[in-house]
This record gives C-alpha cells, sequence and structure tokens, in this order.
C-alpha cells in the first residue's frame, strides 16, 4: 500500500493553483510497526494491566468450565482490541489535536478492518468482488492472525499479577498524572448530562416503583451539582 503526497499552493495574484509532488511513503511500513506495537510484548511481558484483566477473562471461563480456547480468543478480543483500539485508530483525534479529513477517514477506515480482521477466527477466502478494504491487506491477514494467537498465548504464560501488585502498579500510574486531571472540566462535563437527564431519570424511577432512597440519593447528587455549579468551578 504505497500513497504519493501532493499539496497544491494558491498564486491569489495570478488566480491559478501550482502543485507540487513531495514524496512517495509506503504506508505498509508503518502500519505493520503499528500493529506490532499493540500486541507485541516487550521482553515477553505484557502491560500488568492487559496481565490482570486477561487473567481475570482466563479464570471466568475456568470458573464456568468453559475450555474452548476460541470462546476466550473472542472475550479478550471484545474487550480491549476492538472496543479500545479500533475506535483509536479510526479516530486519532481523540487522542491527537488534529483534524480528520473525508480522505483520511477513509484510510483509518481500510487500517482499522486490517486490524479486526487479524483478531478474527473466522477463515474466509477472499475474492475479487469483495470489498477493497478486505482485499488491501488479504495477503498479510494469515501472518497477523498467526501473530495475535502468539501474542495471546504469551500473555497467558507470563506469571500472574496479584491483587496488591496490580493496586501498587495504579497507584505509581495515578501519581505519574495527578497534576494532569482537570477536575473542574470533569465535573462540568458531568453537570451537563445530570441538567439534560435529571428529570428523565427520576420519571424513569418513579414509573418502575424505584425504592425511596434511590431517589433520595439522586437529588443529593442533583443537589451537590447545583451547589457547585453556584461556585467558580475551581
Amino acid at each position: 500500500m504505497v500513497t504519493c503526497c501532493c499539496v497544491f499552493v494558491t498564486d491569489d495574484q495570478n488566480y491559478s493553483k501550482k502543485y507540487f509532488h513531495l514524496v512517495s511513503v509506503a504506508v505498509h511500513s508503518f502500519v505493520e510497526n503499528l500493529f506490532r506495537t499493540i500486541w507485541g510484548t516487550p521482553n515477553l511481558k505484557a502491560p500488568p494491566a492487559i496481565k490482570y484483566f486477561f487473567d481475570f477473562l482466563d479464570a471466568q471461563g475456568e470458573s464456568r468450565r468453559i475450555s474452548d480456547q476460541d470462546v476466550l480468543h473472542i472475550w479478550k478480543t471484545n474487550s480491549l482490541p476492538l472496543r479500545f483500539w479500533v475506535n483509536i485508530l479510526k479516530n486519532p483525534q481523540f487522542v491527537f489535536d488534529m483534524e480528520k479529513t473525508p480522505p483520511l477517514d477513509g484510510c483509518l477506515s481500510v487500517i482499522a478492518q486490517a486490524f479486526m480482521d487479524s483478531f478474527s477466527l473466522a477463515e474466509k477466502q477472499l475474492g475479487k468482488h469483495d470489498p477493497t478494504n478486505k482485499l488491501l491487506y488479504a495477503k498479510d491477514i494469515s501472518q497477523y492472525k498467526q501473530e495475535v494467537r502468539a501474542y495471546y498465548k504469551q500473555v497467558r504464560d507470563q506469571p500472574p499479577i496479584s491483587s496488591s501488585e496490580f493496586k501498587e502498579f495504579l497507584h505509581k500510574e495515578s501519581k505519574k498524572h495527578e497534576n494532569e486531571f482537570n477536575e473542574s472540566a470533569a465535573l462540568r462535563e458531568l453537570y451537563k448530562y445530570m441538567q439534560l437527564y435529571f428529570d428523565e431519570i427520576k420519571l424513569k424511577l418513579d414509573q418502575n416503583g424505584a425504592p425511596v432512597e434511590l431517589k433520595e440519593q439522586l437529588q443529593h447528587v442533583k443537589s451537590l451539582f447545583d451547589s457547585l455549579k453556584s461556585c467558580s468551578w475551581n
């Protein structure tokens, strides 16, 4: 998959546009590096959060006597790659200060589709009538699938992380970013939803015969937000 980057510069005085060819960029190598960074395990060790969560899913499968590894594969795939990573791949503006143009959106959709296919257990023979977004990476998907299975196995084979170790990890991560979270901005956003849906939620509680204590708790939260709004959100 290769793209050519071109730009045009407008000459306002002569009412014309001039096109300039910049450079040919091989996207494929960047995509592969991205994928392998996501499902890679440096030093055969996945991040603690992923290890702890995947072990939790494995334990759930064991407690329910689910021995089919494909089921566990699907659980993990639906929980992390498809819920989190695909969203980032298709919407980089969620992370970076950038504009996602329609052409860029189309390209990112192709990459996201290849990523999703890499985690799929379905084996399908593609033909010339299949969508282009599936055909572009068709020859690479089988290799990616092998790497994904190896990734899940490496995570599973790692030594387990205890609850106390995981809590310590979370505490350290929280300390790293303790001055980065804007609490006032978060409260303002929460208040918007409280204002928008409070009456609807209260009505539903009344209709469903919710306990008085629950409705009182809802009103208490609303009152707290109202008092915060009267302040300067500092």
